[in-house]
């Protein structure tokens, strides 16, 4: 039947050709968006106006006939009579189907039933579609097709559109926040000969020409607080991170993180800048600081509860980190809680699964986890009086992070022990453990000023503004498995 389809529409092309038409056409002078039409039609009632869309409705009655047309901005009847346009349109007309995009021109007018609409005078083909639209432009269903297919989900699913105009207003209010605070948006490498600043898997590239192993960057920090050394004292980067992990409803391997640097501050200010740029972008977006998802809705008004990670343990496992012991007895009570571990995971891999699956689900926020065990923070600065813990926090919505946070280590020294100890934990099977980065440590040598810096996930954020329930709602072309694969 596709096929069949396939044919009849490829069939019209070359009549439209045997008319002397170009069925794919060229630029087309547009004097108003749909939206524009309606908006202004008590100014433009009776005028000409030229518009160009997607054919999406077709109504015929008799020798006369109705049409939508839609574009970014919505859509708009259009009325053909054969006395009004002549025979040479009609047989244009005869030869369109839904998905062509087409020009008109003609008066503004308004319908007995009160539809705005245009009387067409001119006819114009734009792009002839040799495919229909999915399932006649009531929707396109089917997740696995609208993820592959996200053209066809812009065009079936309105509602998309909107998430991904969300999308694009949250990155713009987060730049306009932090432009006005008087930060400097910067960019740094994506390619790296190490892949640093986050426990997580790396993507692995070669390099030809320099014959030298590559990485597509897990976050930029590292490179980021070497520009504060070097006396960027505000500075930020909105851009993709790549981590080679699973793919789920809050994971893809390919993501956009923003990272907020600030010398002279530490993790507190941190909160308050987290407190004060989600408040602004869901105001931005959303117009009130009120959030629903998924039938649950958090108020954003600062200020935000603050929760020992330690006294979150405590309150929802039932143990302390010190209960944990070495990574032998940290594995067999994750086990006795029901949390599966492998052989290899560390005390600190423990720690921070039992979190994962206990605690953070019950944290629906807007709150803050704060405190962290120094080792699951290998670029935290120690907590002056309980040095086992470090000055770091995660800020949660429904139960979801969307902030990671902390006042920077800037002691070379106790770095350097830390990336040691990161690779003592890779050796034995970490592979999301730290590297030993040189380079960065000889940066730390020449001096970086107390200062505090955040992550926020940014399609986590989207998601949760427009409830979206997985994360490849909010990204354009998410990452598919080839089909056949």
């Amino acid at each position: 039947m596709e096929q069949d389809v396939f044919a009849w529409r490829r069939d019209k092309l070359a009549r439209l050709r045997e008319l002397g038409l170009d069925p794919f056409g060229r630029r087309y002078p547009r004097t108003h968006s749909c939206r524009e039409a309606h908006e202004r039609f008590e100014d433009l009632a009776g005028q000409e106006v030229s518009l160009a869309g997607r054919l999406v409705a077709v109504r015929r009655h008799g020798k006369a006939s109705f049409f939508d047309i839609a574009d970014e901005s919505g859509r708009l009847q259009v009325y053909i009579r054969a006395d009004k346009t002549g025979e040479d349109v009609l047989r244009v007309f005869d030869l369109l189907d839904l998905g062509d995009i087409v020009g008109v021109r003609g008066p503004l007018f308004r319908t007995r039933t009160g539809e705005d609409t245009v009387e067409l005078r001119s006819l114009t083909v734009l792009a002839k579609a040799l495919r229909p639209l999915p399932e006649k432009f009531h929707g396109l269903r089917d997740v696995d097709t609208r993820y592959r297919l996200r053209y066809l989900d812009l065009i079936a699913n309105p509602a998309v559109r909107r998430v991904f105009d969300a999308r694009s207003r949250t990155i713009r209010a987060i730049r306009e926040f932090l432009d006005a605070r008087g930060f400097t948006e910067v960019e740094t490498p994506v390619l790296s000969p190490l892949a640093g600043g986050a426990n997580a898997r790396p993507f692995v590239s070669h390099h030809n020409a320099q014959d030298m192993r590559v990485y597509l960057r897990i976050a930029p920090e590292l490179y980021l607080k070497r520009l504060v050394v070097g006396g960027f004292e505000k500075v930020y980067e909105l851009g993709r991170v790549f981590r080679n992990e699973g793919i789920s409803t809050k994971h893809n391997p390919e993501y956009t993180l923003l990272e907020v640097y600030q010398a002279y501050a530490d993790y507190t200010d941190m909160m308050d800048l987290t407190e004060e740029l989600v408040s602004h972008v869901a105001a931005s977006v959303l117009g009130e600081l009120k959030i629903t998802f998924q039938g649950r809705t958090v108020d954003l008004t600062r200020p935000w509860p603050r929760l020992k990670m330690a006294d979150a343990l405590k309150e929802f496992v039932g143990i302390t980190p010190d209960d944990l012991g070495d990574d032998a007895q940290a594995r067999r009570l994750a086990r006795e809680k029901g949390l599966p571990v492998n052989d290899k995971a560390t005390r600190g891999m423990v720690l921070d699964g039992l979190v994962g699956e206990f605690v953070e689900p019950e944290l629906t926020g807007p709150l803050f986890l704060i405190d962290y065990p120094v080792e699951i923070s290998p670029l935290a600065r120690r907590k002056p009086d309980n040095p086992e813990f470090v000055e770091r926090f995660e800020a949660f919505l429904f139960g979801r992070e969307i902030v990671n946070a902390f006042s920077e280590l800037n002691d070379p020294d106790d770095q350097r022990r830390r990336f040691a100890e990161q690779a003592a934990e890779k050796a034995r099977g970490n592979e999301e453990a730290h590297v030993m980065d040189e380079d960065y440590l000889v940066a730390l040598e020449h001096g970086l000023p107390p200062t505090g810096g955040l992550g926020l996930g940014v399609d986590r954020f989207v998601m949760l503004l427009t409830d979206s329930p997985s994360i490849r709602d909010v990204i354009l072309f998410p990452l598919m498995r080839p089909l056949g694969d």
